[in-house]
This record gives C-alpha cells, sequence and structure tokens, in this order.
C-alpha cells in the first residue's frame, strides 16, 4: 500500500512539473515570434499622412532651391534658399508620420531635422562660396538618409557623385533630375559626376 502511494505521489509530481509544456505547446512563443514583442518594422509605402508629404515635399523644394544657387555659383541666393530650408525643416511635420509603433522612426526623423536645421544656419553664416558647398555636403547627406528612414513618396530622387569635389575626396548631391549639375563646381565642371543610386517609393 505504502509502495502504491508512494508511486502515485511520485507520478503527480511528475505530471505537475511537466503540465505548462504538455498543456501548451507554445509554453513560449518568444522564440519563435509568437509572444515576442513585435519589432519594428520599416515604414510601408503610403503610411505617411498627406500633411506630412506637403511639409516634405516643402523640404526638399527648399533643398533643391539651394541646390541650383550653389550650382549658379550665386553665394546670395544659396543663403536665401538655406534661411527656406532651416524654415521648412523646422516645420516639417515628424509627428505625421504613421506606422510607427514604437516610435523610433520618429525619434531618427527629429535627430537628422534637428542635424539639417544646424547645416543650413551654419551655411547661412558662412560668406563664401566654397565654404557654403562645404556645410552643403552635410545636408545633402541628412536629408538623403532622413528620405530613406521615412520613405517619402512624393516623387523620385537621385543620388549623384562628383569623386573631384573637395580635393578628389568626392562629395554627393540629391537630384530631381539624372541630368548631373554639379553644385561642387557650377560652370567650372558643370557635368562632372554620376548617377550612383536612386530612391522611388511613389511606385
Amino acid at each position: 500500500m505504502k509502495k502504491t502511494l508512494i508511486v502515485v505521489i511520485v507520478l503527480a509530481a511528475i505530471i505537475l512539473v511537466a503540465r505548462p509544456f504538455f498543456c501548451n505547446g507554445k509554453k513560449d512563443d518568444k522564440s519563435a515570434g509568437g509572444t515576442a514583442e513585435t519589432k519594428q518594422q520599416p515604414l510601408s509605402i503610403g503610411d505617411n499622412s498627406d500633411a506630412f508629404n506637403q511639409s516634405y515635399t516643402q523640404l526638399l523644394n527648399a533643398y533643391n532651391d539651394l541646390k541650383d544657387a550653389l550650382v549658379a555659383s550665386d553665394a546670395a541666393k544659396a543663403t536665401t534658399a538655406a534661411q527656406i530650408l532651416h524654415t521648412a525643416v523646422d516645420s516639417l511635420k515628424v509627428n505625421e508620420i504613421k506606422g510607427d509603433s514604437t516610435g523610433v522612426i520618429k525619434e531618427t526623423a527629429k535627430s537628422y531635422t534637428t542635424s539639417i536645421a544646424d547645416s543650413a544656419q551654419a551655411l547661412v553664416a558662412q560668406k563664401d562660396i566654397e565654404g557654403k558647398r562645404k556645410i552643403f555636403v552635410n545636408i545633402a547627406d541628412d536629408i538623403w538618409t532622413l528620405t530613406r528612414t521615412v520613405r517619402y513618396n512624393g516623387k523620385k530622387l537621385y543620388w549623384e557623385y562628383c569623386p573631384m569635389a573637395f580635393d578628389n575626396k568626392g562629395a554627393y548631391w540629391i537630384s530631381y533630375e539624372r541630368d548631373i549639375r554639379n553644385p561642387y563646381f557650377g560652370s567650372k565642371m558643370m557635368t562632372c559626376g554620376s548617377v550612383e543610386d536612386s530612391i522611388d517609393y511613389s511606385k
């Protein structure tokens, strides 16, 4: 009788310990992605609001005016365009970004807008056209990365490169067109460069 009782108690203990595994085949779905926290996915095309897209279009247009001023080697126009760019980036409706469940994309976007605003302000303060061009490199890089981060889907953009800029260190810029109009040399070497990449989330 005692042996039977001991066996019953042992079996009961085994069942209690093993029960979670037998009752639920997905005891710990974290390893399989079932109950684990969903990772932040890249924004889907069309996730941003019309208000955001309109404000981003204004930002890109201001950037494009700045680029064209540098192509024309016009320091005064570049200063005006940089002032407009500063206003546009400060007015960017980052909070209108949709599909950002963790807020990571918005925070990343804010860090880039801060950097762009600072560079635009520095470009305004810089009187020399060559000095403005050096600052423009950072603006172009930041806006390109920002555009990819928020997946702006208003138009196709081209990423162009001049290998001879700044004593052959090379520099990139964003363009609405494939045609090369070099902002780092202007009329001195207007067509120096090539299209290295493009982004088009409008499809």
